[in-house]
């Protein structure tokens, strides 16, 4: 078995185009006034890593929640979170819409109605339309991140 290669392509391109980081930023900001409780942003966004196969962010969003005082059952059991009891009702609504916003192309339907309706029943309208950005932001961020290659363990925080 070869060893994966550590290093990066190139730099994130926010870090190389002037006047993108700071938008983006922002962007996540704003959504983080908006209500949605941080715990259940990041464990969607460990989720749609997981999906995109985004190693630097699989590791970033789940060293963010272990800092937060996520239990290890909760971090390691994201992936399966169907079928592990560690999980809220809200909690699922926002994964299960997370996955089908994330898997767009996998289905005809790609956010059933079932789907969206579960996250807007637990969800007032400016926190899912938050979910929906962080969902998006992520997504955004897994692209960027997977076509330069940059290492899952280099996130310095």
């Amino acid at each position: 078995m070869q060893a994966a290669n550590l290093q990066a392509r190139m730099n994130n391109p926010v870090m190389v185009v002037p006047g993108t980081l700071q938008p983006l930023l922002d962007l996540a900001e704003a959504t983080k006034k908006a209500g949605l409780p941080p715990n259940t942003a990041d464990l969607v966004h460990l989720r749609a890593a997981q999906i995109n196969g985004c190693g630097y962010c699989v590791d970033m969003h789940a060293r963010d929640l272990k800092k937060a005082g996520e239990t290890d059952e909760r971090i390691f059991s994201v992936a399966a979170w169907r079928e592990a009891p560690y999980f809220t009702d809200a909690e699922r609504a926002a994964l299960a819409l997370a996955e089908a916003a994330t898997r767009l192309s996998d289905r005809p339907d790609p956010v059933p109605d079932g789907v969206f309706e579960e996250a807007a029943r637990h969800f007032d309208e400016q926190t899912l339309s938050a979910l929906i950005i962080d969902i998006a932001l992520i997504n955004f961020w897994n692209r960027l991140t997977v076509t330069v290659k940059q290492p899952a363990g280099s996130y310095p925080g």
